[in-house]
């Protein structure tokens, strides 16, 4: 149907644009002469398809506004929902908004929340400037969106139709952004242009910068409260804190999408501790989402990092707005009934629940894996993404490293590290705590082999082994712990570092002493920082996987493991790649070699496991057990 194909394609449009939409917000719809098709609640605009619209028999629709009858304002919403169930032909949950676009006579609407309209739409002198600046326009004065929104709408629908000979294509509501409706796609886009262009000049003529004064955030702020914020924002498990930089939170409530998604006020505070937090839940009945150190930084919290960047995104919308407004007389705040009416709305409240996703095993894990562009490390990181938990791909390869975290999707980032380099260690920390707010899991997989007969084994190959599989597990444990204790200290919960050893490191293995030793090496290690560590609530453990045989590490035709054992000699009586492998996997009593979910799952029970440090646990399919 070409009139979906047009509301897909403007949904992708504008719903793509952070400009106009924030967390999944704003609606589209199409209709015909029988049937509205609505965007439903809980799918973004940018990726809706066709399929997606609900189909809804608009005679029922317009039935809605013959129910005006209610004891209260539950039993009003309840009956409206019972109503639009009615009339759902196919598809999901009706927007809530479905009564407006019935009630708005053209083909196409697309309903969004542009910071620049709402600089409009939010500001005190907001009515009396859209007279001015858009005549043609229809204002509606704020009141709670679903029906009352709806019937009033179509009141004020009928008396501009009545004045004017037809029907208004640009409806501003007051806190609430703008609809916009046409026949055509082409006439949406020039409707929609126009505003912007127009607004975008009277706030450059009132002197109103147009984009977010936002500066860069102060580093030993966010290192000193991004990880024990983890704990006094959370309800129970830890949560994201994500730093955005340093600008000034909005004072007050604006719209729905600032109330459902960051709350109407955030925690202003030179010294945002355990007091601070506390009192600010004791003013206002909940914990704050945004928190503000003055000319330092911002932090906006979530259960994982879509969340709190959907948070930060919405903080920085709502101080735009309150910039912008300065051009029509300052802010319009919505009142704190009109607020409490938000924040206790089912529908809201389901959409919010929508967009933030479904609780995993995992979900709130901040788990950066070193080592993680490919292989082991990949496969480690897809399993514990999957999981719920947000990955952090730590790797030399950065490009690689990007790759990997873009698709494990939302939550997962790629960093650079020389984990055998402090520095670089040092950053890589200082980039985690800005963007998640602290670690929960290191999982310490990066390393190297270097095979050969000690006889004529270079000096500079064993270093080269040495610095990355012995000195780097040092550095990383070095500056993640100093992190976790930071954090641990007020979640009073416990963090995990996991080093993927070998099982090198539990038996010995020849023409291989550079790698074994370092993973023995690594198994003193690990017992010795599980000791001192365990004061911070820090579990130091490792696991000792067998060889993965179909990883690059072994395979690569040019450097892997098979090629460098067949040209050491390592295999007896071996004259092919395919020798070498056969003899592997016939050391292995279940018959294959090591995958990374294998791995994955012992890391996820060592996670588990409250009652464990120390440990070396073998992974190997039979092939070393412990004595």
């Amino acid at each position: 149907m070409k009139m979906l194909e047009q509301i897909v394609e403007l949904s992708h449009q504008y719903g793509a644009d952070e400009r106009f939409v924030l967390a999944g917000g704003g609606n589209t719809s199409c209709k015909d002469d029988k049937y509205l098709y609505i965007k439903p609640s809980g799918v973004s605009l940018a990726v809706i398809g066709p399929d997606d619209f609900v189909k809804l028999e608009r005679r029922l629709v317009r039935d809605c506004f013959a129910v005006t009858e209610f004891a209260d304002a539950a039993e009003r919403e309840a009956k409206i929902k019972r109503q639009l169930a009615y009339a759902v032909v196919s598809g999901g949950r009706p927007s809530v908004e479905t009564p407006m676009h019935e009630i708005i006579p053209y083909r196409l609407v697309v309903h969004t929340h542009p910071a620049l309209v709402n600089g409009l739409t939010c500001a005190e002198n907001g009515r009396q400037a859209c007279a001015e600046l858009f005549p043609d326009a229809l204002w509606v004065d704020y009141c709670d969106p679903g029906f009352v929104l709806s019937q009033k709408v179509a009141a004020e629908n009928e008396n501009y139709q009545r004045s004017h000979g037809r029907y208004p294509q640009v409806i501003f509501l007051q806190n609430h952004g703008v609809f916009v409706a046409a026949d055509t796609p082409e006439e949406i886009r020039s409707i929609y242009d126009a505003i912007i262009e127009r607004l975008t000049a009277s706030y450059q003529a009132a002197g109103v910068a147009v984009t977010l004064a936002c500066q860069a955030a102060d580093g030993e702020t966010v290192s000193a409260y991004a990880p024990q914020l983890r704990g006094l924002l959370a309800a129970s498990r830890p949560v994201t804190v994500t730093c955005g930089g340093s600008f000034s939170v909005a004072k007050g409530p604006l719209t729905p999408d600032h109330l459902v998604y960051a709350k109407a006020f955030g925690l202003v505070s030179g010294n945002p501790d355990k007091n601070a937090v506390d009192a600010f839940k004791a003013q206002y009945g909940y914990l704050p989402r945004m928190v503000e150190v003055p000319g330092k930084a911002v932090f906006c919290a979530g259960k994982n990092l879509s969340q709190a960047q959907t948070v930060l995104a919405l903080a920085k919308n709502g101080a735009l707005i309150e910039q912008l407004a300065a051009a029509f007389g300052g802010v319009h705040y919505l009142s704190e009934e009109q607020r409490r009416f938000i924040e206790n709305w089912e529908i809201e409240s389901y959409r919010a629940s929508v967009a933030s996703g479904s609780d995993r095993e995992l979900t709130g894990t901040v788990a950066v894996v070193t080592g993680g562009a490919q292989g082991f490390g990949f496969g480690i990181a897809e399993v514990l993404a999957a999981k719920g938990a947000d990955v952090v791909i730590a790797d030399m390869n950065v490009s690689g490293a990007a790759a990997a975290a873009a698709k494990l999707g939302k939550g997962a980032s790629g960093f650079a590290v020389n984990i055998s380099d402090e520095e670089s260690v040092e950053h890589l920390v200082t980039e985690i705590v800005s963007t998640y707010g602290g670690v929960d899991l290191l999982v310490a997989n990066a390393g190297v082999v270097r095979a050969g007969s000690v006889k004529d084994f270079q000096l500079k190959d064993w270093q080269f082994v040495t610095n990355v599989n012995y000195i780097g597990f040092f550095l990383c444990v070095k500056h993640f712990a100093r992190l976790m204790a930071r954090q641990n200290q007020v979640t009073g919960l416990w963090s995990d570092i996991v080093q993927v050893n070998s099982k090198s490191g539990l038996v010995g293995s020849k023409n291989n002493g550079a790698y074994a030793g370092s993973k023995f090496g690594s198994i003193g290690q690990v017992q010795s920082f599980a000791l001192e560590l365990a004061a911070d609530r820090i579990k130091v453990n490792a696991v000792c996987p067998g060889n993965y045989l179909d990883g690059p590490l072994w395979s690569d035709p040019e450097k892997g493991l098979f090629v460098q054992y067949l040209n050491a000699g390592k295999v007896a009586g071996a004259k092919t790649v395919a020798d070498v492998r056969r003899h592997y996997e016939s050391l292995v009593p279940m018959g294959r070699g090591c995958f990374p979910a294998d791995v994955a799952q012992a890391i996820i029970y060592i996670v588990a496991q409250k009652y464990e440090t120390g440990q070396a646990v073998p992974v190997t399919g039979g092939q070393v057990m412990l004595s």
